[in-house]
């Protein structure tokens, strides 16, 4: 799958195609509804299937102290997209220039230097300065400049809309079982692993630390966890998601997994984490033979719930 920058023209084997249109920072069920619809059509039409997304996201752009709330890299959305059969993942920079396009610009450069064939979006999509454009506005814009637009309705699911925000809040209150169920797969957290103090090491149970960089916080405490390392090997275990409050001067967020049967070198490598249940909540312990024994019940309990 090509992955293509939205600030320019489009390769002519790609233009005409389908562009799904939104940010699809999650690609839970909604966005699922939504890039599928532009992937049948663009193939009932004999069309390339381009997914488009944008960078940075706009509540970073336009509030960017906003705290950590992103649920997928570009390369972990890249990866979905490709699975979901798209030929093409289109970024649009989000900069001053697209934060202030018109309406009518936006749909002029989606049919000039993007070429698109047609759009398919979410109904509560909104564009251009101001966000002065909807859905209605980029039907009729589309009819003006030469493409077609499709809206897909909001997938519920318990009675309720499924967004990333409701995905949000599942993992802050510590249910990851519950996120899954929108995502249709595990929160997972991609880093490269760092050396730390090895104080893990020490204790019995050596973790692979990554840093949760721009990732959403989950909240904090002990999860039954699955690795996937660089060459597809799959591992079960259990980490610590926090500050680690029992070690002092230890205050950065970390997302420490310990591998279970596992004693190979990951430093250095690039691994995706990926949480599926939640065990307790970070604790502060009165020293370290106490948290030694809560963290051997804690990796029993990981075993337990990845095996069952």
């Amino acid at each position: 799958m090509e992955r293509l920058d939205g600030g320019s023209p489009v390769p002519s084997p790609l233009r005409g195609g389908i562009v799904a249109l939104g940010n699809f920072d999650g690609f839970h069920l909604g966005h699922q509804a939504v890039i599928g619809r532009a992937i049948e059509r663009a193939h009932g039409e004999g069309r390339p299937a381009i997914v488009a997304t944008f960078d940075p996201h706009p509540m970073r752009y336009f509030r960017p102290d906003t705290p950590a709330f992103r649920l997928t890299t570009l390369d972990q959305r890249a990866e979905l997209f490709a699975a979901a059969s798209a030929d093409a993942m289109l970024i649009f920079p989000f900069d001053a220039v697209l934060a202030g396009m018109t309406a009518d610009a936006f749909a002029r450069h989606l049919a000039g230097s993007i070429g698109a064939g047609g759009v398919v979006t979410g109904t509560d999509f909104t564009f251009g300065k101001g966000r002065e454009g909807d859905v209605a506005m980029l039907a009729a814009l589309g009819r003006d400049h030469g493409f077609g637009v499709d809206t897909v309705a909001p997938v519920t699911l318990d009675g309720e809309p499924v967004s990333s925000s409701r995905i949000r809040r599942h993992l802050i209150a510590g249910e990851p079982r519950e996120a899954a169920r929108l995502l249709t797969r595990p929160f997972a957290i991609r880093g490269t692993v760092e050396h730390g103090a090895k104080l893990g090491r020490q204790l019995g149970y050596p973790t692979a630390n990554l840093d949760l960089a721009s990732y959403l916080r989950p909240r904090y405490g002990i999860y039954a966890v699955r690795g996937t390392l660089p060459d597809g090997t799959v591992l079960m275990g259990a980490a610590n998601l926090g500050v680690r409050p029992t070690i002092e001067g230890a205050p950065v967020e970390l997302l420490e997994p310990f591998f279970f049967d596992f004693s190979g070198d990951l430093y250095g490598q690039v691994i995706e984490v990926a949480l599926i249940d939640f065990l307790r909540p970070e604790a502060k312990f009165d020293d370290l033979d106490a948290l030694k024994a809560e963290m051997a019940k804690d990796v029993a309990r990981a075993r337990e719930i990845l095996t069952s």
